[in-house]
């Protein structure tokens, strides 16, 4: 894409995207992934490590995948989007709240944890959104936020290259929204690299945060512990 927008243009531009897609927008994910990023969002669920029962906010919940993983694994999950179309879509017997994530409608220290998945690239301010997670989230507490990545390997980062930038907004044109598609690869030019997300999740205030590679690579998960 010749641009990528910022501040309130983005915001608008992603809420509407969000709403075009949201009708096909799980089948264009397991197609894409080769049904590897279902794998990936059980992974982000047991990283959180709490206790059944407890509770956890879903940042840019989507149609609910995670809030359907978080409730069989025994977790109340709430989940909060923007995209109203998104929400419409959504399989999940959770609570749903149209909000931003940068601006939660929850109290201070009254979840056990947050999670996310491919959400960070989308917010208008990633470290706002890490410290919007501290806010919420009670001492000892848990994040954990799954993202698209590049895999280190020369020869698998090309091949990835290819197939993300080529061949996922194809296949998103054929199912769905080739514009929209197109606009999700581009947008990992959002994303700072790793060891910088790695400190502006220090410094919203987690503890032991760390990054975990998976797919050969081509996503992560940044995981910390609120202090």
């Amino acid at each position: 894409m010749a641009e990528l927008p910022v501040g309130e243009r983005k915001a608008r531009a992603v809420e509407e995207m969000f709403d075009r897609i949201a009708p096909r927008y799980e089948l264009v994910n397991r197609v894409m992934t080769l049904g590897l990023d279902a794998g990936w969002r059980r992974r982000a669920v047991r990283e959180l490590q709490l206790e059944p029962g407890a509770r956890v906010i879903d940042l840019g919940c989507g149609t609910g995948d995670l809030c359907r993983l978080l409730g069989r694994a025994g977790l109340r999950a709430v989940g909060v989007d923007m995209a109203a179309g998104m929400l419409a879509k959504a399989h999940t017997s959770a609570p749903l709240i149209r909000a931003d994530a940068l601006q939660l409608p929850v109290g201070d220290a009254t979840v056990d944890g947050a999670i996310s998945g491919f959400a960070l690239r989308n917010v208008v301010d990633i470290a706002a959104c890490f410290r919007e997670a501290a806010r919420v989230i009670r001492p000892g507490g848990r994040a954990v936020f799954l993202e698209v990545s590049e895999p280190p390997s020369p020869i698998v980062r090309r091949l990835h290259a290819l197939y993300f930038r080529r061949i996922v907004p194809m296949v998103g044109g054929l199912l769905s929204d080739r514009r929209a598609y197109a606009y999700l690869p581009a947008s990992t030019a959002y994303l700072p690299p790793p060891a910088q997300l790695l400190v502006t999740l220090t410094d919203a205030g987690f503890a032991r945060c760390r990054r975990v590679q998976l797919g050969a690579g081509a996503a992560q998960l940044l995981i910390g512990t609120r202090r």
